[in-house]
């Protein structure tokens, strides 16, 4: 670990995230009193505009015997400041289990400390942004925001139900695929933009093969990447993608958008929705309330939930490669810049029975908290709204847990013609 601090001093505590009988996490490390010293400053370097850091280690932490998991590791300054790093330790087998797949390379993405991400520059322009971005460099904010909105949460509710879970990261997948061997499910969380086309056919296979998979976020799967410095870096030229060194020798490896050229692929055929606009903030309206996913939630066609459409969204769009049949279970009006659609929950199953569900925004790992003393702004959403998420998110995790959902949930009742009309 690489810090840097005016503080004289520092200490360091691990907390692995859980459901802890409420406390939602678990000490289990604690570090001494370590000296402070200020580093040097980042460099803003070559033409991909990438922040370099160049800092001497200041500890190391052994995680040896630490469980698998989900952690935060805080740290406390002898000035009163603090900073957390999130963390996953990797579980080695995924067989039997829930597979929760952290989208670190979408924290990245977004991480502009030091001066640049792959949204802005120094100037805070687009065109100024960087073009690859690299994991050895500190986040930005209070170094957690990305795992504390769009990910704790499921992490919390998941062991709560005291199913079997596994944890992995994209960038892991993308590395090693065997971790989806034999898993019963596999969770994508709140916002998971950032793929390699490696990972994504990955999990492709794992879905054909039986493995269930779920995307609680909107969005996820949009920007096609690569992995380079074994790991430590995220590429993506997004529209600058001819000069993009990929571009001349593998256009299907260009990182740019998925469903744009020069190897157009939408997430569409896998998620089964399509990543549409931002931002928005509309009530999200249940169409189907007879649906699985919806048991115990006492909801009735039309009923809505304020605010939990946004900020970005998906809908399953017809005129996209879409899995058929699949189910429209909520289908929520809205605007966005100006252009009136929907946001859609959708559902199919795929030839090996496993079941795809997508909740079609962005806010229903934010949902889980809405509320509450550590909803981390929760856009107005309400209690009854976290009772209601909680309890679908209760319905789909337990399902998945099970095995091919084909085998054991009813099959999708495809409504597309009903919802879309005559544009299908």
């Amino acid at each position: 670990m690489r810090v840097s601090t005016t503080a004289p001093g520092f200490t360091v505590s691990a907390y692995r995230v859980g459901w802890y009988g409420g406390d939602q996490a678990r000490l289990v490390w604690k570090s001494g009193r370590i000296a402070g010293h200020r580093q040097p400053p980042s460099q803003i370097v070559g033409a991909t505009r990438t922040v370099q850091v160049r800092w001497k280690p200041s500890l190391t932490v052994d995680t040896t015997g630490w469980p698998e998991g989900a952690y935060l590791l805080r740290l406390d300054a002898e000035n009163r400041a603090q900073r957390w790093i999130p963390l996953v330790v990797r579980s080695a087998s995924a067989q039997g289990k829930v597979l929760v797949m952290h989208g670190t390379a979408t924290w990245q993405a977004y991480n502009t400390w030091g001066g640049t991400s792959l949204y802005q520059g120094a100037d805070g322009s687009y065109d100024a942004r960087a073009l690859k971005v690299s994991f050895a460099r500190p986040y930005d904010d209070n170094g957690a925001v990305k795992f504390l909105v769009y990910e704790r949460a499921l992490v919390v509710l998941a062991e709560r139900l005291g199913l079997p879970v596994a944890y992995t990261t994209g960038v892991d997948v993308h590395n090693d695929p065997s971790i989806l061997s034999g898993a019963t499910a596999l969770i994508s969380l709140g916002h998971d933009e950032y793929w390699t086309p490696e990972q994504r056919g990955y999990v492709t296979k794992a879905r054909d093969t039986g493995t269930n998979v779920a995307f609680l976020g909107a969005n996820t799967c949009f920007r096609r990447i690569r992995i380079e410095d074994a790991g430590r870096t995220v590429v993506c030229y997004k529209t600058d993608y001819r000069d993009d060194p990929v571009y001349w020798t593998d256009r299907a490896l260009t990182t740019t958008d998925f469903r744009s050229g020069p190897a157009p692929d939408p997430e569409s055929s896998m998620t089964g929705v399509f990543y549409e606009g931002y931002p928005t903030d509309a009530p999200y309206v249940v169409q189907t309330p007879d649906h699985w996913l919806f048991a115990g939630t006492g909801v009735k066609a039309g009923d809505s939930f304020a605010h939990l459409i946004g900020v970005e969204y998906d809908r399953v769009t017809p005129s996209a490669p879409t899995p058929r049949p699949i189910e429209i279970l909520a289908h929520s009006p809205l605007v966005c810049n100006g252009n009136h659609s929907h946001s859609d929950t959708a559902y199919y199953t795929a030839r090996s029975g496993a079941g795809v569900f997508a909740s079609g925004t962005m806010r229903w790992v934010e949902g889980l908290m809405a509320g509450g003393h550590d909803d981390y702004g929760d856009h107005g959403m309400d209690a009854r709204t976290a009772r209601f998420v909680t309890k679908a998110t209760e319905n789909l995790l337990t399902a998945f847990a099970q095995g091919p959902a084909a085998n054991h949930r009813p099959a999708p009742r495809d409504n597309l013609q009903d919802v879309y009309g005559s544009s299908v």
